[in-house]
């Protein structure tokens, strides 16, 4: 009895540690904000329940173990209707929770045919850069090639390499293609994941809540190097952005310092 109350009491501390330790860390981006809350709140939900099952199973296990004339489990529909029930509710909140953070535009944004009220996206309808959709949001175009990043601030006619500037909170939208080959684009620490495609524009919306350096990867298999093909995200403050593309205008640039 002892032994398994030191164990009870050890999962239950466990999973305090695991909830205490799922809100420690500040998100950086209203994308990595809005995915992290929704593995919080199934995290609320699925700890509990799988501390629930396992309680059951060792209390069965530890009361049964010895029987040597078991019988058949007797009908009890109200516990069947229970257990339906709340399994339903379960599923129903998980759905909805999910849904949520989906529609939201930083996890999926409009991409270029819905802006342009077209439908599904033809290759020949976005030619050029001259082509995309206007937005409210700060632009930037960033080609994947083999194998880096070029980042295109279009109305400043300023290009990086391995380097993408983007101004701290304001919405942001970055078109990505790519030459060759599909690549995609990995930003962790702002929650942002999206492929790049040949001859083709796919957009990416955050907003982004800190200055700093982030780490961006490639993280679709594109050759053989494909394990080198990384980039800075540097976020700076929108003072910083507009006189680093004034500065800068028509020509290749490098980042200035997020500090």
């Amino acid at each position: 009895m002892g032994r398994r109350r030191s164990g009870l009491a050890l999962a239950a501390g466990g999973v305090a540690g695991v909830l205490a330790l799922s809100g420690t860390v500040a998100a950086q981006s209203e994308n990595r904000e809005l995915i992290d809350g929704l593995e919080a709140q199934l995290l609320y939900v699925a700890l509990p329940l799988t501390l629930f099952v396992l309680m059951i199973l060792v209390y069965a296990a530890v009361k049964f173990h010895d029987n040597d004339d078991p019988k058949p489990t007797a009908e009890d529909p109200a516990l069947e209707i229970t257990w339906t029930a709340a399994t339903a509710i379960i599923l129903l909140f998980v759905g909805i929770a999910g849904y949520s953070v989906l529609v939201s535009p930083y996890v999926s944004p409009s991409q270029p045919g819905d802006l342009t009220g077209d439908g599904d996206i033809v290759d020949e309808e976005i030619e050029s850069l001259d082509d995309l959709p206007e937005t409210d949001d700060e632009e930037v175009v960033v080609r994947g090639y083999q194998w880096g990043w070029e980042a295109t601030y279009s109305e400043n006619n300023v290009t990086t390499r391995d380097e993408i500037v983007i101004p701290a909170d304001e919405d942001v939208t970055m078109w990505l293609t790519a030459d060759e080959v599909i690549h995609a684009l990995f930003i962790p620490e702002l929650g942002i994941k999206q492929d790049a495609f040949p001859s083709e524009f796919t957009r990416v919306r955050t907003v982004a809540y800190e200055t700093g350096l982030y780490d961006a990867v490639c993280t679709e298999f594109c050759g053989a190097g494909h394990s080198r093909m990384d980039a800075d995200i540097v976020v700076v403050d929108p003072e910083v952005y507009d006189e680093w593309l004034e500065d800068n205008e028509g020509e290749r640039a490098t980042a200035p310092d997020p500090s």
